[in-house]
C-alpha cells in the first residue's frame, strides 16, 4: 500500500467498519497531543511552558511549518482575550461596580442575603467582560462583607467563581471556550458566531445555575480557613492621612458619626480648623468646610471615605511634577529601613515635595494612632509610608531616602471620583458589534485603546492586566491545533466516532460531546480542550450529516462548565487560596452543578440550534 500524504484524510472508506489508516503526521500530532495532556494532567510543569514546548518539538519535527509557528500570537483568539482583560481591568478600576452595591452591602448581614447577591453581581458582570475580570472585581468586595459579619469566605467565594464561569457563558468574550469555537466556526463555514448567539443557552443555564447556587452553597463545609496573600496581609494595615474639606461641600455641618458611616472601620482622629485643634471632639462634633480631617484606617477605606463624603486630599492642588508630560504618577508603599535619611526628621523639615518631588500620601506606625498633620510627624524607622511620585524616578527617589518598596500591588488614595468612562465605552462597543458594523476583535481592542487613551487604565496597569500564561498556552497550541486539522487527524477521529455513532439519536451525540468536553476541561485546561475537541466535534457532524453549530456550542458549554477541580480554570484557581478549599471541595458543590448543566443545556442547545439540518 502506497505511503498516504501528510493532508490525507487518514480514512481508508472502503474498510469503514474494520478499521483505519494513519499517516506518520497524524501519529506525530496525536502524539504530540497525548503527551501534552499527560504533562497537563500531571501538573509537575506550568501549562504554558508544556504548550510552548509542545509548539516547539511541532516545528522540529516539520509538523508546524517555521512560518506559521507564531500565527497563534495574531490569532484573534489571543487578541480578543487579551483585549477583554484589559477592559475589564478598566472597569474595575473605575469603582463604579462598588459605587453601585454600596446601599446594599449593609443589609448582607448573613451568608443566605450575601450568596444570591454576589453570585447574581457576578454572574451579570462575566456577561459584559471576561469571567476572570468579573471574579477579580468581585472578590475584594465578598471579602470585605466576609470580615464585616464573621461569614467564612469559603462559604461566598466558590459559588461566585461557578457563577462567573456560568456568566461568560452568555456572551462571546465571556469566556474563552466560546472565543474559540466561534474561530472554528469561521473556518468551517465561513460565519463566525456574533457577540449573542450564546445568549438563549447561556442565560437558561445562568438563570438556573444561580438559583441552584443560592441555596446549595450549603454543600461547603463551613470551617475552611483561608490564606492571605501578599495584597490581604498589606490591606489590613492602619494608615493615617489628612483630608481637607472643600468649600461649598454638599455636607457642610455634618457630624464626624455621619463620615464615619460612609465607611464603616476608618477613623476621624482629630479636626484642624482654621489652623488650630479642636479639643475633645466626639460622634457628635459638626464638619465644616476648610477644615483639616485626620484620618486612620485601612487604605481601602480610606480611599472609600475621601471619595464618598467629595474630601480633597491636603494639597491636592500642588501635583508632584513630573519628568514628562506622559510619565505615569505612582503611588506605591515603602517601610523606613535602618539607616534612612528620613529617620528623626519630617516631611516639612525635608521639604519633600519640592526638594524630591516626592508627596506624602499617608503614614503607617505600628501599635499608634497618629493625631498630628503629616507633614509634622517624626518618622521612624520601621513606618510605613505612601509615596507619590513620577513612575520613572519612584526607584532612585526610594533607594536615596533609604526606604524599601513593599509588595507590588495597587494604591488609591483620594485619586478622584467614579468614572462611568469605561461603562460608556464598553457598551459602544458592543452596540457595534451587535449591529456588526466592525468584528468583536476591532470593537474590543478598539475599546481598551479608548480606555487607556482616556486615562481610565494607565499603560503598566493595562500591561498588568493582560495574563500571560493563559495568552501564551493559547498562542502556542493554535499552530499545533491547526495541525492535527492540517493533517487530516480531525477528520479520521471524526471518521471514527462517526462509524461508533451510526445510527444513534442526534441528540444522544451531542450529550457525549458535552460531556467528554466537560470531561477533559478540569485536566487539560479549557482552551486546549476546545482547540482539540472543536475542530472534531465539526467535522463529526458533516460526517453525520448534522448541524455542526450544535456541536460547537456543546463542546463550548462542557469546556467553560469546568466546576470539579480548582486546577482547569484561573477562576477556580483564583479562590482556593483565600477561601481555603480542599481539591475534593470543588466536586461537592461542582458536580451536581455538573449534571444540572447537562441536563438543561444540552435541552436547550437542541431547541435554539437544531441538530438536523434545515
Amino acid at each position: 500500500m502506497p505511503q498516504a500524504s501528510a493532508r490525507d484524510v487518514g480514512v481508508d472508506r472502503r474498510n469503514a467498519g474494520r478499521g483505519y489508516v494513519m499517516t506518520l503526521p497524524q501519529v506525530e500530532a496525536f502524539g504530540l497531543i497525548a503527551i501534552a495532556v499527560g504533562m497537563f494532567a500531571w501538573g509537575r510543569f506550568r501549562y504554558d511552558l508544556v504548550a510552548l514546548g509542545i509548539l516547539l518539538v511541532s516545528v522540529l519535527i516539520g509538523l508546524v511549518p517555521s512560518k506559521k509557528a507564531f500565527d497563534g500570537f495574531s490569532n484573534e483568539i489571543t487578541i480578543i482575550i487579551g483585549a477583554a482583560l484589559v477592559v475589564s481591568a478598566a472597569i474595575a478600576r473605575s469603582g463604579v461596580v462598588e459605587a453601585a452595591m454600596r446601599p446594599i452591602l449593609p443589609r448582607l448581614r448573613t451568608e443566605q442575603a450575601q450568596v444570591p447577591v454576589l453570585v447574581g453581581v457576578t454572574m451579570v458582570l462575566s456577561m459584559l467582560t471576561k469571567n476572570v475580570g468579573a471574579l477579580a472585581m468581585m472578590m475584594p468586595v465578598a471579602m470585605q462583607i466576609a470580615r464585616r459579619t464573621g461569614v467564612s469566605p469559603g462559604r461566598l467565594l466558590m459559588p461566585m467563581s461557578f457563577a462567573s464561569l456560568m456568566g461568560g457563558l452568555v456572551t462571546l468574550i465571556g469566556t474563552s471556550p466560546n472565543i474559540i469555537v466561534s474561530e472554528v466556526r469561521q473556518e468551517v463555514t465561513g460565519h463566525p458566531f456574533q457577540l449573542f448567539d450564546f445568549a438563549p443557552v447561556g442565560l437558561g443555564i445562568a438563570g438556573l445555575g444561580a438559583v441552584f447556587l443560592a441555596f446549595a452553597y450549603r454543600l461547603l463545609p463551613k470551617d475552611r480557613v483561608g490564606s492571605a496573600g501578599f495584597d490581604a496581609a498589606l490591606a489590613t494595615i492602619d494608615y493615617t492621612t489628612e483630608a481637607l474639606v472643600p468649600d461649598g461641600w454638599a455636607m457642610d455641618g455634618a457630624t464626624i458619626a455621619e463620615l464615619i458611616a460612609l465607611a464603616e472601620g476608618a477613623q476621624i482622629t482629630a479636626v484642624l480648623r482654621h489652623g488650630r485643634r479642636l479639643p475633645n471632639i466626639d460622634a457628635t462634633t459638626p464638619v465644616e468646610t476648610r477644615d483639616i480631617l485626620i484620618l486612620s484606617g485601612e487604605q481601602r477605606l480610606l480611599d472609600e471615605l475621601i471619595a464618598r463624603a467629595k474630601l480633597d486630599l491636603v494639597r491636592a492642588d500642588a501635583p508632584v511634577a513630573k519628568a514628562e508630560d506622559k510619565e505615569e504618577l505612582r503611588s506605591i508603599e515603602a517601610v523606613i529601613a535602618p539607616g534612612s535619611a528620613l529617620i528623626g526628621r519630617s516631611a516639612r523639615h525635608l521639604d519633600l515635595q519640592e526638594q524630591f518631588n516626592l508627596k506624602l500620601l499617608a503614614v503607617s506606625r505600628a501599635g499608634t494612632p497618629l493625631t498630628e498633620r503629616l507633614r509634622a510627624v517624626l518618622l521612624r524607622e520601621g513606618d510605613v509610608l505612601v509615596l507619590q511620585a513620577g513612575q520613572a524616578q519612584l526607584p532612585d527617589l526610594l533607594k536615596s531616602l533609604g526606604c524599601l518598596p513593599l509588595a507590588e500591588r495597587q494604591v488609591k488614595l483620594g485619586g478622584g471620583h467614579r468614572s462611568y468612562t469605561p461603562i460608556i465605552i464598553l457598551a459602544v462597543a458592543m452596540v457595534l458589534v451587535a449591529f456588526r458594523v466592525v468584528p468583536v476583535s476591532i470593537a474590543f481592542v478598539g475599546a481598551a485603546v479608548v480606555m487607556v487613551a482616556a486615562r481610565s487604565l494607565p499603560m503598566r496597569e493595562a500591561y498588568g492586566a493582560l495574563d500571560g500564561h493563559v495568552l501564551m498556552l493559547i498562542a502556542a497550541l493554535v499552530p499545533v491545533s491547526e495541525a492535527v486539522r492540517a493533517t487530516g487527524g480531525t477528520k479520521l477521529i471524526a471518521g471514527a466516532l462517526a462509524h461508533g455513532l451510526a445510527g444513534v439519536d442526534p441528540i444522544v451525540v451531542l450529550v457525549v460531546l458535552t460531556m467528554t468536553s466537560m470531561a477533559c476541561a478540569p485536566f487539560l485546561h479549557n482552551v486546549p480542550t476546545v482547540l482539540v475537541l472543536g475542530p472534531i466535534a465539526a467535522a463529526l457532524a458533516r460526517q453525520l450529516g448534522l448541524n455542526p453549530d450544535a456541536f460547537l456550542m456543546g463542546v463550548a458549554v462542557g469546556a467553560a462548565s469546568d466546576f470539579l477541580t480548582p486546577i482547569g480554570h484561573q477562576c477556580n484557581t483564583l479562590v482556593m487560596g483565600p477561601g481555603g478549599y480542599k481539591f475534593g471541595d470543588y466536586a461537592r458543590l461542582g458536580a451536581p452543578l455538573s449534571v444540572l448543566v447537562i441536563v438543561v443545556g444540552v435541552p436547550l442547545i437542541a431547541l435554539f440550534w437544531p441538530l438536523t439540518r434545515h
